[in-house]
């Protein structure tokens, strides 16, 4: 989020450490669409998380916080300005010479049919540094995206949680994020139209499809590939082809959670897509209050080979990739390449893509992706005292 840097920052020491910050953005010179994005951002702020505070014209202020509060007044002049008069009040956590960012990684592996113990596998922000998992180390892989090459850290140790050290100028690089309309949504308070959003983490851009339920980009080779998948709740007899509404449930720059809904006659039926830094695939949770046959599959037919978990293309495509779907639990294989189950309630599956086709890397290999998705542990960020 960008706000107008202010002459003065106050700042004092106690039990805490903190930070106020207050400013006003006005439309002229912003236009009105830029000083409602602000506002709205400033409103939607989550507090209690790590979040990088940078500074343009005081670098030496740079650090991380927790907000404690924010708020900010919105008054129009008619016919003339309109002002957005903000506060921002955080606990200083410190700088990244004295804290590390602590990654938990807690819960257990996907509940799944295969008897599957996945992969433990993390990814940090491109520019982190000092990656410590305690007397045994991970293993790492580089997955080069839009925003630049990312460290994947695979075979995370079990009951670790992970410590790394970032500059908070480098904290958002490579994030997971939202946007709507084009522009990038902070918090998870906001006003979300269900068409004109993307999910996007650099490696995957996930937007409402042309043909298709969704368009699933993959960034490999210098540039997006696109992919559309249909989406179900009649099998091959009707795709969704939009949707009502869109919820925010998560936005951090580690993972979003997007859920949109789409009325039925009667009853509706939603569809939560989570995005994960670093992921070369996005997560599906498709839910109806009555059994159906649930389906998540290619818009256009594409000759598939089936593995434990998963479905993949029987060859590259044009860009040298193939795709990949599967769910934790039993699933049919759909003619066209995907997913489906019958008379049920809910289907999990992930879309993503084996970057590389039938030469790629080990961590992106279909199996690999199965694997990944299985073991994705939940994360919180917090800083700790280094």
């Amino acid at each position: 989020m960008l706000l107008r840097e202010t002459f003065r920052t106050g700042e004092s020491s106690g039990d805490t450490r903190t930070i106020d910050l207050e400013g006003q953005e006005s439309s002229p010179p912003l236009t009105r669409a830029e000083l409602v994005w602000r506002h709205d951002n400033v409103c939607a702020i989550v507090e209690g998380g790590v979040a990088p505070l940078t500074f343009t014209d005081k670098p030496e202020r740079n650090c991380y916080v927790t907000v404690t509060s924010a708020n900010a007044d919105y008054t129009e002049y008619r016919g003339d300005t309109v002002t957005s008069d903000w506060k921002v009040q955080a606990t200083r956590l410190g700088s990244d010479s004295e804290v590390d960012l602590q990654s938990r990684l807690t819960g257990v592996v996907r509940a799944n049919d295969f008897s599957l113990t996945g992969e433990r596998w993390h990814a940090p922000p491109i520019g982190h540094y000092g990656y410590y998992t305690g007397s045994t180390n991970a293993t790492t892989m580089t997955r080069t995206g839009a925003d630049g090459a990312i460290t994947i850290y695979r075979s995370v140790p079990a009951d670790v949680s992970p410590r790394w050290g970032c500059a908070p100028t480098n904290y958002l690089n490579g994030r997971a994020r939202i946007t709507s309309g084009g522009v990038e949504l902070c918090g998870t308070d906001q006003n979300l139209s269900p068409a004109g959003w993307a999910l996007t983490n650099g490696l995957v851009n996930v937007t409402p499809g042309a043909s298709g339920t969704l368009d699933v980009q993959a960034y490999t080779g210098s540039a997006w590939h696109s992919k559309e998948w249909n989406i179900s709740v009649a099998g091959s007899a009707s795709s969704i082809t939009g949707w009502d509404g869109a919820t925010l449930l998560r936005n951090d720059c580690e993972h979003v959670i997007l859920r949109l809904t789409k009325s039925l006659s009667p009853g509706r039926v939603t569809l939560d897509l989570a995005l994960r830094r670093g992921s070369r695939f996005v997560e599906g949770y498709l839910q109806t209050g009555t059994s159906a046959t649930l389906a998540a599959y290619r818009s256009t037919s594409e000759a598939s080979t089936s593995g434990t978990g998963y479905v993949t293309a029987s060859g590259n495509d044009a860009d040298g990739n193939r795709y990949a779907i599967g769910s934790a639990r039993t699933f049919t294989v759909h003619a066209n390449g995907g997913v489906q189950k019958a008379s049920v309630t809910s289907l999990d599956f992930w879309i993503g893509v084996a970057a590389g086709g039938g030469t790629a890397i080990s961590g992106d290999a279909a199996t690999d992706l199965r694997n990944q998705y299985v073991a994705a542990m939940p994360e919180a960020v917090y800083a700790v005292r280094r």
